[in-house]
């Protein structure tokens, strides 16, 4: 009888703890966008990026000049000169059509460097307000389709970075 006692005590314990465990949602791609680091990152981000797109373009108006050139000069080139140019010119050509992708590329290292730091610092301020309000779970809403009640904590996470709160939309008024 004492055995069942303390089992039965031993169930509604356990039934009791994970009855109290609180669940909360958040939205990190809100959060971070509403970080001041996240529009200054924004900023840095598209400076690099129209300075890529301008290295873009003169490449293109280097070969276009030189195939202007070439093409104005070729009659006057001997052969051995001639294939030299058309070689420089295929070399140049294709560093034309492999500079969107590496451009690409560099842009997608640069934006995993400014945004890393600034999703550390959001993920941290989250598990701290977790920690602080009793949230045994946070979940990201962008990845859930069905869960458990909970509550949303952007505006708790956001007070701990000091991000301040949006203006809330005028009300329409009645006549």
């Amino acid at each position: 009888m004492k055995k069942l006692l303390v089992a039965a005590v031993m169930i509604v314990s356990t039934f009791g703890a994970s009855a109290q465990q609180k669940i909360g949602y958040i939205s990190t791609d809100e959060l971070v966008g509403a970080m001041p680091e996240a529009e200054k990152a924004e900023a840095e981000l598209k400076e690099y990026q129209a300075s890529l797109a301008q290295q873009g373009q003169d490449m293109m108006k280097e070969l276009n000049e030189k195939d202007s050139l070439f093409v104005r000069d070729s009659a006057k080139l001997s052969p051995s000169m001639k294939e030299i140019k058309k070689n420089e010119l295929l070399s140049l050509y294709q560093r034309v059509q492999g500079w969107n992708q590496q451009a690409q590329e560099m842009y997608q290292q640069e934006a995993q460097k400014k945004i890393a730091p600034i999703r550390t610092k959001a993920l941290d301020a989250i598990r701290a307000v977790a920690k602080d309000n009793g949230y045994t779970y946070v979940l990201d809403v962008n990845s859930v389709i069905v869960g458990p009640p909970g509550d949303d904590i952007v505006s708790l996470v956001k007070e701990k970075l000091g991000v301040k709160k949006a203006a809330a939309p005028a009300a329409p008024k009645k006549h």
